[in-house]
């Protein structure tokens, strides 16, 4: 009985394994398009984004709103394609932090005493995707498996 339990598992495990490469490779599309956009978004509306980090206190709003809008936009890219994954993760999930503790700190507080709060930022699901991939990679289906598959060949 312990024999057929154990083997059950094995094989759940093994499909879970199989199906993980497909799901990050959704998380990675969908969200480095949904990142891509508003960085875009951004970069055509960058007085309007200028003004709103002005009222934020950014320091350098200009500069500021420009880096932001060109790191969503060319990192959402990268991140879709699992080009440099996880940098643009770490930087993305740098970026949406910065966009919680100063556009929504009191959902980012909230984090243990208020869960619901802290998922309803709009700051959340960019967050945690990129944290997501930052912990797991990007999966069988990305860039950088390809190239790191190339590059491991021609060092045999």
């Amino acid at each position: 009985m312990m024999q057929r339990i154990a083997k059950l598992h094995y094989s759940a495990v093994k499909l879970l394994d199989y199906l993980k490469s497909p799901l990050l490779l959704a998380i990675r599309l969908y969200w480095g398009f949904e990142l891509a956009q508003d960085g875009w978004g951004k970069l055509h509306n960058l007085d309007k984004v200028t003004g709103y980090f002005a009222t934020l206190n950014l320091p350098q709003p200009h500069m500021t709103a420009l880096g932001v809008s060109l790191l969503e936009l060319v990192g959402g890219a990268c991140f879709a394609l699992g080009l440099g994954t996880r940098l643009f993760a770490f930087l993305l999930f740098a970026n949406m932090t910065v966009a919680f503790l100063v556009a929504e700190p009191e959902a980012f507080a909230a984090i243990l005493s208020d869960p619901d709060k802290f998922q309803a930022a709009t700051a959340y699901n960019d967050w945690f995707a990129t944290l997501l991939i930052l912990i797991l990679g990007p999966g069988y289906l990305a860039v950088d498996t390809l190239v790191r598959h190339f590059y491991g060949k021609s060092e045999s």
